[in-house]
């Protein structure tokens, strides 16, 4: 029988060629749209085959850190970071490990309870007309009565999302993405067998009018209620899942 005899990949080489380049990228050590040395040139720098090189720049490339272009001025070059593409990655590992279970639904309420706290304060100072209209118009969906579970699910995430995107700041709405877009919507059909529907609404309502009220301590109080309610939610659907009821 035939041998194919072709080179072999030490996998972790590749990975630790990988990750030092990632880190000077990080770093800020090789600057966006940088040309990086040619595979000969890494091979020989780091003391490893073309192939293992090939495989690093693989995995970088897969990470969105670098692009390669052809010709006369081609080569490998740093890109400049997406932050749309870098939240989309976010959104997808973050809701791959909650469905996974990788989270504890006690940590997520927890977590969720700080951060939209936050959020709403900065909101009653920096929310707009198109999110406050946005807000009212999830709150007329969710009064519909023959909206679907999942309908519900749905515009409630929308209106948490509106929330957050009021806060007007960047940073809270790239982290908020885990949250409002990957771990709500699989979370919210978890626990939605314990969910009072109006309860819901209402306090949704006492958000909206503190929000355009610009009444920090009313939209607190309010964001408050909703994440005890929350948090007594994800702690039955843990007992569910863990199996003590």
């Amino acid at each position: 029988m035939a041998i194919k005899y072709e080179p072999l990949v030490t996998e972790s080489l590749a990975n630790q060629i990988a990750e030092t380049i990632r880190q000077a990228i990080v770093d800020g050590d090789l600057k966006v749209n940088e040309r990086l040395p040619t595979e000969p040139e890494l091979a020989q720098r780091f003391g490893v085959s073309r192939p293992t090189i090939r495989e690093a720049l693989k995995r970088l490339a897969a990470q969105n850190l670098i692009r390669s272009r052809r010709g006369p001025s081609g080569g490998t070059f740093v890109n400049k970071p997406d932050s749309l593409e870098a939240q989309n990655a976010l959104i997808n590992i973050t809701s791959l490990m909650t469905t996974m279970g990788e989270f504890d639904l006690s940590d997520i309420a927890e977590a969720r309870r700080e951060l939209e706290l936050l959020c709403v304060q900065l909101a009653t100072q920096r929310r707009d007309t198109s999110h406050l209209e946005t807000m009212r118009q999830e709150i007329e969906i969710q009064k519909n009565p023959a909206l679907s579970d999942q309908d519900f699910c749905a515009s409630d995430v929308r209106f948490h999302r509106a929330l957050v995107d009021a806060s007007g700041n960047s940073m809270l709405k790239f982290m908020m993405a885990a949250v409002i877009e990957a771990v709500q919507p699989v979370v919210n059909l978890i626990v939605f067998r314990f969910w009072d529907k109006q309860k819901t609404i209402t306090q949704h309502e006492q958000i909206l009018v503190s929000i355009e009220a610009g009444d920090q301590q009313g939209a607190a109080n309010a964001i408050r209620e909703q994440m005890d309610d929350l948090q007594e939610r994800y702690a039955k659907a843990q007992a569910l899942r863990d199996g003590k009821t």
